[in-house]
């Protein structure tokens, strides 16, 4: 059997009192799209922000390749080939969507941001970056400023930011927030098309994206995932009925 790209082990996460995280174990598999899904609160964000190095662990093991990185940097963890989106749009809204495309590359490259003169000027990169928003297909706003394009376009933005650090696993924080259903539709057709080539964890409350998009399914609730399986099997699965799902996804 082949190992799984991530493997968090018995993860924990206390603020003060608070149990943010409970005893979270969670495996990603190599090419899929799998999917974390719970009510609001649940400790969707906290899981993925110790993924990604913005939070530290009060306790537990996060392997990536086989390899521990619990105490990986943020830095580091995107060098080893996990790059985030997040729930709030963190574009730089002066600059146009290559610029902060430019960015990420530059970043995932090891550049110094001092001498943005030169880098822009740089052929490769400038290739590197259109090549993620042609991924999003942006490449035709390329040269416009990210602050006179839609909230949608924004969003699909920072995927192909994310794209652009030539990452092994995307971790997407409720990529579709705050979309209308038109944009939502978009952003599905781009995570699809991403589907085999990107392994990507997913964190979303559109329902319909998620069973759309996800190869595998994880239900978290009060910071412990309380089933993980394939969405037809989630979707009927009593215990997520009641604690999450409701009636209407029976």
């Amino acid at each position: 059997m082949n190992q799984p790209l991530l493997e968090v082990t018995d993860l924990n996460k206390n603020f003060g009192g608070i149990i943010a995280t409970s005893r979270l174990y969670l495996s990603v598999e190599q090419g899929q799209v799998h999917a974390v899904i719970g009510p609001n609160g649940a400790g969707k964000t906290t899981l993925i922000s110790q993924l990604s190095g913005q939070l530290k662990p009060t306790s537990g093991r996060i392997e990536f390749e086989g390899r521990n990185i619990t105490g990986y940097s943020t830095a580091r963890r995107a060098r080893a080939g996990l790059a985030r989106s997040f729930q709030i749009t963190s574009v730089i809204m002066p600059m146009t969507l290559l610029e902060n495309v430019m960015l990420a590359v530059q970043g995932s490259e090891g550049h110094s941001f001092r001498f943005w003169a030169s880098v822009k000027r740089d052929g490769e990169m400038i290739d590197a970056a259109m090549k993620s928003l042609v991924e999003v297909g942006l490449d035709d706003r390329a040269d416009r400023i990210a602050a006179q394009v839609s909230h949608g376009e924004r969003r699909q933005l920072e995927v192909a930011m994310a794209l652009a650090m030539g990452p092994k696993l995307l971790l997407l924080d409720e990529p579709m927030a705050g979309m209308g259903s038109e944009e939502t539709a978009r952003m599905v057709e781009i995570l699809s098309r991403l589907k085999g080539d990107k392994t990507i964890l997913l964190i979303e409350h559109d329902m319909d994206a998620v069973f759309s998009l996800a190869d595998s399914l994880s239900v978290l609730v009060n910071g412990h995932i309380i089933a993980t399986d394939t969405v037809e099997k989630i979707r009927n699965n009593s215990d997520v009925q009641q604690a999450y799902l409701g009636e209407e996804h029976a």
